[in-house]
């Protein structure tokens, strides 16, 4: 066995060491109470640290103050960490009772092991680590979840615990006040509370039902992005949800995909796959006559719904399903007009996105991944164009070295929410190797047939995530103009019924969507369900608003508005909903 010297760590990677460190920690302190459990691995994580386990039980969230409680003693004792190098054949009988940390010994291509040990806990381990334990500040334990060795759902499933870990407790205390508020804002909660949508075991996880007021949302928004789109010169069209398998093979999308695609089914003797993208049928729309220079660009748009194979363990809500419906669009063009056209995709994509209230973008030039189809000179191109359209366009971005997908490389749009978290948002591809693949062309001003360069691209990404983005960046509280219930009518009393139900009847058939809460209940108790279904405007009426043909206005933050005509409520809701504002006053 050899001492050796801890790597030396930079200013910038003191924290995320720490964070390794205490995921040691939090091993030592689980082996102190299930002697015989068996490690995995311990990394740092963006905010913190986690660790796999397999135990003898599995943890609950009592378990939690447990483990913290012997975290903290183990950081009190102050342990030093040293690292140690031992022969391959000595790491194997330390660790002979830990099958996963054999397995990983195995693929160590080094002579020597090297190890991390504190107090009596030792552990395979790279490095670094902080000088000791009492360097690990402030940290707490947050959750319990499942997790495949290796990630491969064929393995066995461990048990994930993660903590954060911050160097203050200031940063610690204002990070866990975000997380419980994106436990409130969490989709998938909201999505039950308000009505939104469900996920059915029966019908299979990862498929999604919309209710009425999630398919009202979902509405409002393609109703919208069609109408821009139509502005802007796209052609709306639709593709069946599957084609024969060899389309498939020719596209390259079996060879290069197949892990995401699902079974072929046999129809009629052929081999019939459901489609992962939709990208092959509008080739074979622009293939149906042949096209001339002067067509070009032609933009086809389609909000199409694709299926793709996701592990049951990284599905979420609507964030990460099975079947999804993209935004999706496909620019056919001359490559001189390659650069326009990108320009006005990405001027699209910001005008979409401010719109709906994500003011904050970052944007990535992912490049050619290891595995991709084409020529190199192709894919240099292609990159090329893309750098020069965001720098034309003053957009910042960062390059995401081999992030492409395999027929192109790619611009992607990560959009911040509320709560400065990342949402994966619109995409643009140059894409040269379907065009040769499926021999797509126009006739040049030449008279001689030339390829044509294609765009796919999306300026929401799919509606099922755009959706739970929307949802947890407004807390469930959505501007007028996407509210499912933008209004809901509250009588004092039986005798002012009717009068509601005039308010709704005239409401609706100006557009506005509107209900009425007839229920026999106090009307403290029908304001306040009202408030939490985020309704913006709840009009309570009585014999006072009766008498005088008015409505009494709250406001879902609890404030209360001047007493108003219902002409005057009713071109205030409008306006906001024409302007797409977010402030309800009216």
């Amino acid at each position: 066995m050899v001492s050796g010297k801890q790597p030396k760590v930079a200013d910038s990677d003191k924290l995320e060491t720490m964070r390794h460190s205490a995921s040691h920690v939090l091993a030592e302190a689980v082996k102190s109470i299930f002697p015989d459990a068996r490690f995995g691995i311990g990394p740092a994580t963006r905010d913190g640290f986690y660790y796999d386990f397999e135990l003898p039980r599995s943890l609950t969230t009592d378990d939690l103050p447990l483990i913290e409680a012997k975290m903290k003693e183990i950081v009190a004792a102050n342990l030093p960490f040293s690292r140690e190098e031992v022969p391959k054949e000595e790491a194997r009988a330390l660790f002979s009772a830990q099958p996963y940390k054999l397995e990983l010994i195995e693929e160590i291509p080094d002579e020597k092991v090297g190890l991390y040990r504190q107090g009596e806990f030792l552990d395979l381990c790279r490095g670094p680590h902080v000088s000791a334990t009492g360097e690990i500040k402030a940290f707490k334990l947050v959750s319990i979840a499942g997790a495949y060795w290796r990630g491969d759902e064929h393995r066995p499933m461990l048990q994930r615990v993660y903590g954060v870990a911050f160097d203050t407790k200031e940063a610690l205390e204002e990070h866990l006040t975000r997380l419980d508020e994106a436990a409130k804002r969490d989709h998938r909660k909201l999505g039950r509370e308000l009505d939104l949508f469900s996920i059915h075991e029966e019908a299979g996880p990862g498929l999604v039902h919309w209710h009425p007021r999630g398919s009202v949302i979902r509405r409002v928004i393609e109703d919208f992005w069609k109408d821009e789109h139509i502005k802007r010169g796209y052609d709306l069209i639709y593709t069946p949800h599957i084609a024969k398998l060899n389309l498939w093979q020719t596209s390259g999308h079996w060879d290069f995909y197949r892990e995401n695609m699902y079974s072929p089914m046999d129809v009629d003797g052929q081999e019939y796959v459901i489609k992962p993208m939709n990208c092959l049928g509008h080739i074979l729309i622009y293939k149906t006559s042949q096209r001339s220079y002067r067509e070009l660009p032609l933009r086809y748009a389609e909000l199409g719904t694709v299926y793709r194979y996701e592990r049951s363990g990284v599905l979420h809500g609507l964030s990460r399903v099975r079947g999804f419906t993209q935004d999706d669009a496909h620019i056919f063009c001359r490559f001189d007009q390659l650069e326009e056209e990108v320009v006005g995709v990405l001027e699209l994509t910001r005008f979409m996105m401010d719109t709906f209230g994500f003011t904050n973008h970052k944007v990535l030039l992912s490049t050619r991944p290891e595995k991709y189809a084409g020529a190199l000179d192709v894919w240099e191109e292609a990159t090329e164009i893309l750098r020069k359209a965001l720098e034309s366009s003053g957009i910042a971005y960062e390059v995401d070295p081999g992030e492409g997908v395999f027929y192109g490389p790619k611009i992607d749009t990560k959009i911040e929410d509320a709560l400065g978290r990342d949402w994966q948002g619109p995409t643009v591809q140059v894409d040269f190797n379907l065009p040769q693949r499926f021999d797509v062309n126009y006739i040049g001003e030449d008279g001689k047939e030339h390829m044509v360069a294609m765009v796919h691209r999306t300026v929401l990404g799919s509606m099922e995530r755009f959706l739970a983005s929307l949802v947890e960046h407004y807390g469930g509280a959505f501007p007028v103009w996407l509210a499912p219930v933008q209004a809901m009518v509250i009588p004092v009393a039986d005798r002012h019924l009717d009068y509601a139900r005039k308010l709704v009847a005239e409401l609706k058939a100006d557009g506005v969507r509107v209900e009425v809460d007839g229920r026999s209940e106090r009307v403290n108790l029908k304001i306040r369900q009202a408030q939490l279904n985020k309704i913006p405007y709840m009009l309570v009426v009585g014999d006072r608003e009766v008498e005088e043909s008015s409505v009494s206005v709250r406001l879902r933050t609890g404030e209360q508005l001047a007493a108003q005509s219902l002409d005057s409520f009713k071109q205030g809701v409008k306006q906001a909903m024409a302007s797409r504002t977010q402030e309800l006053k009216l």
